[in-house]
């Protein structure tokens, strides 16, 4: 009869013979001889009595000792005291496992050694940054405004190490570009990319560009992906790549980057396997909100297994920071400064911004401590509530604190051992600490704020200049508390760019159809993938105090005339051999005319590769204007709420057939169609091109509306831009630049004014 002791013992083993090596054949010898067994079994034992859920490779996290925190006994809370050996057990058991882990994946950290990627071990603060942020680029002087967007992080929160530039995705998939090529169709080109990346490092600013591997249904790159991207990245300069969706990058990019001379930095956004810690020296800490507030912290897995690796703690839609910092500083890592979220401004707040200063200047300084292969977390402190992780370095020491309670602590916070002639410094508000002697050591007495930061260094002798100059830089940083600062988000105001009225006409204008005045319901939504329903999110139209996703209001709407097709390649000819029109910025201009012309028989298919202000300066020549948006669903609707211009149901021979493939075959000509009639009589509204309607602004974002959607539907991922082809739906599109703006499956038709 087996007992229960038995039982368990035989779940146990089978747990263990279920954490195979990964590789080596010393690894297999320790296995099938049973010293592997013999050692897991006593793994467990620990990890069940200090570290639960170690050994799982499911999180990320390691836990803390289940002593720091708050412990039921009955019907009330209260503190248990850690026992004095709790601390040693903790690190040796947290060892044993990086030891072993390393072992089995046959570790290998060279990759860390590479000179070319020694940046990326102090890289603190990185932003997310849309290219389309009104801050990196000036669409009214067709420039780069790199300063611009330094100089105004700095002001808030104390400046980046990196940044990570955003050209994709939402924008991704309105037409067949891939995502290198939506990157050569900045503002530029290559060569202004090239010239923007270098204006960051004359900054000392590291830039990287995303790879979207799930970027598969638009135009392939012609090799393969890991050679492609990396000869791009070489091409403008960049430092780095961060692996979008990833859950860890292949190691045949770096493979690819390294061939050609040119190493890059790869950093996955999910967790990945032990081994890819080796090629993938950045991460993102990417978890639930409430993994990071959580009140003890917890232990970032791969920076455990190699204290160098890098990883910036991403949380992009809180409004309130302080937890993801505070994770942040006790691992010695970084923070993902994101605040343009895919064109919705989650600004950091005075409060937080103050803080990332003060976290972000501390780890600066100390940098050299925070890749210490002898850290240790969850040093023992007095104070409940206030966590610390110890890094020795040369013949000093840097704790870095934090103080998890909702209120301030001072006095007496931590007892080091006394040694002779050593001095004690905190970093943090720039002043020299006496200490006081006991049997057990020295106790260090000093205030932290109510979830604050702290650090202290250890060392012999006097400070270096280092580190003196950090002290005044501290001192008068934290002069004021940051409770004295605002932490109230508010979103950003936005307004509607004004279109004038043209003349009006009491006679219908030839090609276009009569809409008459009347009362309209207008009902809306955005098909933004991300965002839920947060303030922010969409736009905001004249009548709504803030943008939102979802819109309904009712608008008396004036008599007007519409085109009754979109602006065909033929008429867009006409206009530009009358006036000689040639944009300022040319780049994507007409990009499937061929010398100066359209390709034979698309002279009735709608013009495309026109941006917002090509279309704009058509319809003044033509004594027209572009669309509100109302208007254009009015002139799709009418007055009984349709779904489709047609009718409720959706009618497959009223729209082009979608082009699902990788190349497109063009648009169908504006008439091809005559199914698919408004109850006005308008045509082609909906499934060929997008059209181009009003244009939104705020400080940061320009963003215009699309309507009608378009017949390229690239297959293969939820990512790309949704099409709208109800009459209740819009696209919202980023603008940043003519170039980037232009797409080969949006046109647009024009409106004139009929008066009264």
């Amino acid at each position: 009869m087996t007992n229960s002791q038995d039982v368990d013992g035989s779940r146990a083993l089978r747990r263990c013979r279920g954490r195979r090596p990964w590789v080596g054949w010393a690894s297999a010898v320790m296995f099938f001889s049973g010293a592997f067994v013999t050692s897991c079994l006593a793994d467990e034992r620990l990890e069940a009595t200090y570290i639960p859920g170690l050994y799982s490779h499911d999180s990320v996290m390691i836990n803390g000792p289940q002593c720091l925190g708050l412990q039921e006994g009955g019907v009330q809370f209260g503190s248990a005291e850690c026992s004095p050996d709790v601390h040693t057990n903790y690190l040796d058991v947290l060892r044993q496992w990086r030891a072993k882990r390393r072992f089995y994946i046959g570790y290998d950290g060279s990759r860390y050694d590479m000179p070319a990627l020694q940046w990326t071990q102090s890289s603190f603060i990185q932003p997310q940054a849309m290219v389309e942020d009104r801050y990196l680029y000036d669409s009214t002087n067709n420039r780069y405004t790199i300063d611009r967007y330094l100089d105004d992080v700095n002001r808030r929160y104390g400046g980046i190490d990196s940044i990570l530039l955003w050209p994709v995705y939402p924008n991704l998939g309105i037409d067949n570009r891939n995502q290198l090529d939506m990157i050569r169709a900045m503002p530029g080109g290559v060569a202004g990319v090239k010239a923007m990346i270098a204006e960051f490092h004359h900054r000392g600013i590291r830039v990287l560009f995303p790879m979207n591997m799930w970027d598969q249904g638009t135009r392939p790159p012609g090799e393969p992906w890991p050679a492609a991207i990396a000869e791009l990245m070489k091409e403008i300069g960049a430092d780095g790549v961060n692996g979008d969706t990833q859950h860890g990058v292949p190691p045949a990019f770096p493979a690819a980057a390294d061939r050609i001379g040119h190493p890059l930095a790869y950093q996955p956004e999910e967790s990945f396997s032990d081994e890819g810690v080796a090629w993938n020296i950045l991460s993102w800490w990417e978890e639930d909100p409430k993994t990071y507030a959580q009140f003890v912290p917890k232990v970032y897995r791969y920076k455990w297994l190699e204290t160098r690796h890098m990883a910036n703690v991403s949380d992009r839609l809180s409004r309130d920071h302080i937890d993801d910092l505070q994770a942040a500083f006790f691992n010695g890592i970084g923070w993902e400064s994101w605040e343009n979220v895919w064109g919705i401004w989650n600004g950091i707040t005075p409060r937080d911004g103050e803080a990332t200063r003060r976290m972000a200047t501390l780890e600066r300084g100390i940098a050299k401590f925070l890749v210490s292969p002898e850290w240790e977390p969850f040093y023992p402190m007095r104070r409940f509530g206030v966590f610390a992780s110890r890094w020795p370095a040369g013949n000093a020491v840097v704790w870095t604190i934090v103080n998890r309670n909702e209120y301030s602590v001072s006095g007496r916070q931590m007892t080091v051992p006394f040694h002779e002639g050593e001095r004690y410094f905190d970093l943090y508000h720039g002043a020299e600490l006496q200490g006081e002697h006991e049997k057990s050591g020295l106790t260090l007495s000093f205030p932290l704020e109510a979830h604050g930061f702290g650090a202290i260094i250890e060392m012999p002798g006097d400070p270096d200049a280092t580190i003196v100059a950090l002290m005044q830089k501290m001192k008068a940083m934290t002069a004021e508390p940051l409770a004295q600062l605002s932490d109230q988000w508010q979103p950003l105001p936005q307004h509607m760019t004004d279109i004038p009225l043209t003349k009006t006409s009491q006679v219908i204008p030839g090609g276009m159809v009569e809409i008459p005045a009347g009362e309209f319901d207008f009902s809306v939504q955005g098909l933004e993938i991300e965002g839920d329903d947060s303030i922010g999110l969409d736009i905001a139209y004249p009548w709504e105090d803030s943008a939102r996703r979802f819109h309904e209001h009712k608008i008396r709407i004036n008599r007007f005339y519409i085109d009754r097709y979109p602006v065909t390649n033929a008429q867009y000819k006409r206009f530009i051999d009358t006036t000689r029109y040639r944009p300022k910025d040319d780049l994507n201009y007409l990009k499937d005319w061929i010398n100066g012309s359209y390709p034979q028989g698309w002279d009735a298919k709608p013009v495309t590769w026109v941006s917002l202000e090509d279309a704009r300066a058509y319809a003044t020549w033509a004594g027209k204007r572009l669309p509100h948006e109302w208007e254009w669903q009015y002139a799709a609707q009418g007055t009984d709420h349709r779904s489709y211009p047609w009718g409720n149901d959706w009618n497959a021979g009223a729209v082009p057939i979608p082009d699902k493939g990788r190349e497109l075959r063009g648009p169908d000509d504006v008439s091809a169609h005559p199914d698919g009639a408004s109850p006005f009589g308008v045509m082609d509204l909906v499934g060929n091109v997008w059209q181009w309607t009003d244009e939104y602004v705020d400080e940061h974002t320009r963003a215009a509306i699309l309507r009608g959607g378009s017949y390229y539907q690239p297959q293969g991922s939820i990512w790309y831009f949704p099409q709208g082809y109800r009459n209740d739906q819009h696209g919202k599109l980023l603008l940043m630049a003519p170039s980037k703006d232009r797409a080969a499956t949006l046109g647009f038709r024009c409106v004139e004014d009929a008066g009264q």
